[in-house]
């Protein structure tokens, strides 16, 4: 075992110095108001109404995976580690301490003795295992998957005493400290394991760890969630310690901006999330708070399937590429929250790489790309090849206010390369349906989050969730597996950021997978009566340490 051991929130734990470096020093300026930061003296007590764009329907941390679902899920499921939003670094929770053996293979936890459920249960070893087992193997019988973005090559985890676990992996997982502070690693209470997962996913089914519970949840309106009496495991580099500020947080739907915006001008809503990029600086010139994060991990990017005519040719990804005009993205589409986007992952990953010098508008170049593979102009000014068009087939989400004018955008300046891109820009539940269906979309565009340079790996690797569709037969395959896995395989600070820029390398110029278009955020605005606006690491909502005026 490794003797790096460390029993306090305020230590970093050497062996993830990658991990714990500096997001700020790399993140746009003014992208994070940490909770407290607005001055004034904390206030207990009172209702925050805070009003979202989409509806959350699974409330089951270890699966819902919408933005609206983890919001909620960040707020009422614990951590082993907590990733600091404001520096990266991993720091103890729910584990005091813990140990790694020199092969990244085993994880030992040494365990708080002072949490329980919200059900009055004590959480524990046994409370690790129980959740690791199902989230790294799953359990049909159930019909809970793994989460295998995150668990491949997990084998168990030992009980080695009440509060001691040791998790085993069969291959190396330098990311999994990261991994467990992430919105699908919180930890849920015996009794909900038990259940199927449809019945996890409601809320008088979840127990939890965490400084709020779900009181009321009524899909595509709303979903309370009530403090916890008595919580007092909060991490050390909190704000504060103990119960959270609020009494209440009432989450409404409201999926048009204009209206949201409106409900908060009129007092209907305390707060709004999804800010209308028209409405920012209105809305701050008026005296309301705007408080934006950037979304680290894997920035809005069009993955390009290689097992799909005509994307599986280099050639034409490459043209996707050159093709479109980034500097009017930023100037008509998105406002100083946002970032276009220098590499795939965000600025605000460990490992980043700049490749905006790479990531530039070239016509000339790109017709030329096109014209030397065969692709002439028809009559309509779509390429044809061989009698086939220059047309693609395009999948995308709006739950972002910057979507869909982006990809539309996009789709303007490559008709002008003769490339036919064909928007379909859904709905997350349409989205997801639509997603399942293979070898039709030449295109697909979202994001991941995660603060991890792993997120490339758990992404692109054909070993985990494969976005490019490599065949086994494509020499890219072997070659892809070969450059993502080393993103695993170390925690020397050096050999990680050197694997980390090949791996963006391969992804960008070697084989052009993706073509990262923007840095997403979150933009919350508050009213001025509102303090403590934060997000964790994974810029998702936080109110354990916002609070509002009384009176």
């Amino acid at each position: 075992m490794s003797s790096h051991r460390f029993r306090r929130a305020g230590t970093l734990l050497a062996a993830v110095a990658l991990v714990a470096a500096a997001l700020s020093g790399c993140a746009a300026s003014g992208n994070r108001v940490a909770a407290g930061d607005d001055g004034g003296t904390p206030v207990p007590g009172g209702t925050l109404r805070f009003a979202v764009l989409d509806a959350p329907a699974n409330l089951d941390p270890h699966s819902g995976s919408s933005y609206p679902e983890s919001l909620i899920t960040s707020n009422t499921a614990d951590k082993l580690t907590y990733q600091n939003p404001e520096t990266g670094a991993i720091e103890p929770w729910l584990a005091r301490s813990w140990e790694i053996d020199p092969t990244l293979k085993q994880f030992t936890f040494e365990l708080r003795d002072d949490v329980t459920f919200n059900d009055g249960s004590k959480f524990d070893a046994t409370s690790v295992k129980e959740n690791f087992d199902l989230l790294g193997r799953g359990n049909k019988e159930l019909g809970v998957v793994p989460v295998t973005a995150y668990w491949v090559g997990y084998v168990n985890t030992e009980v080695v005493d009440e509060y001691t676990a040791k998790v085993i992996f069969d291959r190396p997982s330098a990311g999994f400290l990261q991994a467990l502070s992430h919105y699908f690693s919180g930890i849920v209470g015996h009794s909900t394991l038990q259940l199927p997962k449809e019945q996890r996913a409601l809320a008088q089914n979840i127990v939890t760890t965490g400084p709020f519970t779900v009181s009321e949840h009524i899909y595509q309106q709303r979903t309370v969630l009530k403090k916890r009496p008595g919580y007092n495991w909060a991490p050390a580099s909190r704000k504060h310690n103990g119960e959270a500020y609020l009494d209440t947080v009432e989450i409404a739907v409201i999926p048009e901006a204009g209206v949201r915006t409106g409900a908060l001008r009129s007092g209907q809503v305390d707060a709004i999330l999804d800010v209308n990029n028209t409405d920012e600086a209105p809305l701050a010139n008026e005296g309301y708070r705007i408080v934006p994060q950037l979304i680290p991990g894997r920035d809005i990017a069009l993955d390009l399937k290689t097992d799909l005519f005509p994307t599986n040719e280099l050639a034409v990804r490459q043209a996707i590429k050159l093709g479109w005009n980034r500097d009017a993205l930023a100037k008509t589409v998105l406002t100083p929250s946002y970032a276009l986007s220098s590499s795939v992952v965000s600025k605000r990953v460990p490992g980043y790489t700049d490749f905006s010098a790479q990531l530039k508008q070239d016509r000339a170049r790109a017709e030329q790309i096109l014209d030397d593979a065969g692709w002439r102009k028809g009559d309509d000014g779509i390429r044809v090849k061989d009698g086939k068009r220059l047309e693609l087939q395009f999948l995308g989400i709006n739950n972002l206010v910057n979507n869909k004018p982006a990809y539309e955008l996009i789709q303007q300046d490559l008709r002008k390369i003769g490339i036919d891109l064909r928007l379909n820009v859904l709905p997350i539940p349409d989205y997801t349906a639509a997603a399942t269906q293979q070898q039709k979309w030449n295109v697909q565009a979202f994001n991941t989050s995660r603060g991890d340079i792993a997120v490339l790996e758990q992404t692109y690797s054909p070993q985990y969730n494969n976005a490019a569709k490599l065949a086994p037969d494509n020499p890219a395959h072997a070659r892809a597996i070969e450059v993502l896995s080393a993103l695993s395989g170390t925690l020397d600070r050096d050999a990680r950021a050197k694997a980390a820029d090949v791996a963006q390398r391969f992804l960008l110029e070697e084989q052009v997978l993706t073509v990262p278009v923007y840095n997403p955020a979150q933009v919350t605005a508050a009213a001025p009566t509102v303090h403590g606006v934060g997000y964790e690491a994974q810029s998702r909502n936080v109110f354990y340490d916002t609070w509002i005026e009384q009176g």
